[in-house]
């Protein structure tokens, strides 16, 4: 697994939106998550760490190893999308296989991977299945097996349970939680959702209009906020019950 290291990044679009002089370190096997609302910046962040976006300034390091400019291809990250972005004429197995068979590995130890990804998710069996048959929280661990499958340092979730309901949601949040504890991945996860961020996270990064206001424990961040902005944001969540957490 990888440490991440960002140092001063900004990005930003003449449309407007963006990340502006972000800095923060995230530990080996950390569950870090970047919350705020709809652009804030958080999901750019996480294209910059993916390399999927260049920075305009700043750097990015994992392992204190700089990427900032390699392909991400080259970085030993995977990135699970929003819209889970599956390939629908591809069974579950294509699916699942995809970065496998582009890392030109051999076809018994691109099945031996794949099945292992999908009994981690529990979808033991579910090969031969087509993606469009599947539920919603079925394709999204199918995206998950997908990004696991190749084994990455680094595992980059972009709102991931967002097009879930809720009672679905909360089961595939636990999943995650147990998953990326058992498997200790460093994980940097995108959310708008207080709640979700408050029960999966280690530490927080709460962003708004470009700017970090604050990097913290769910603790710290909901119970000793550091600008006007953290507490409001976080209001609702203040006097709720405690969250289920892991680890």
């Amino acid at each position: 697994m990888s440490s991440v290291q960002f140092r001063s990044v900004s990005r930003t679009f003449p449309e407007g939106g963006g990340i502006r002089e972000f800095t923060c370190d995230i530990a080996e096997g950390e569950f870090f998550a970047l919350l705020g609302p709809s652009g804030c910046g958080k999901t750019t962040t996480l294209r910059i760490a993916a390399g999927l976006e260049t920075p305009d300034s700043g750097t990015v390091a994992f392992d204190g190893r700089d990427v900032t400019h390699l392909p991400p291809e080259k970085r030993n990250a995977a990135m699970v999308f929003q819209s889970y972005a599956l390939f629908p004429h591809m069974n579950v197995f294509e699916n699942v296989a995809f970065g496998l068979r582009a890392r030109k590995m051999r076809k018994t130890e691109i099945v031996a991977r794949v099945d292992e990804s999908l009994e981690l998710v529990q979808l033991a069996g579910m090969g031969k299945r087509d993606v469009t048959e599947l539920s919603g929280g079925q394709q999204q661990r199918v995206a998950l097996a997908r990004a696991l499958a190749v084994q990455p340092r680094i595992l980059l979730l972009d709102e991931p349970l967002s097009n879930l309901d809720a009672e679905l949601r909360y089961s595939t949040r636990q999943q995650l939680a147990e998953l990326q504890a058992r498997l200790g991945i460093t994980a940097l996860y995108v959310t708008h959702d207080q709640e979700e961020a408050l029960a999966l996270a280690h530490r927080i990064a709460v962003l708004e209009d470009g700017a970090c206001h604050q990097i913290g424990t769910p603790d710290e961040i909901l119970h000793h906020p550091a600008t006007p902005f953290v507490s409001t944001f976080l209001a609702r969540q203040r006097d709720a019950q405690p969250l289920d957490k892991h680890g």
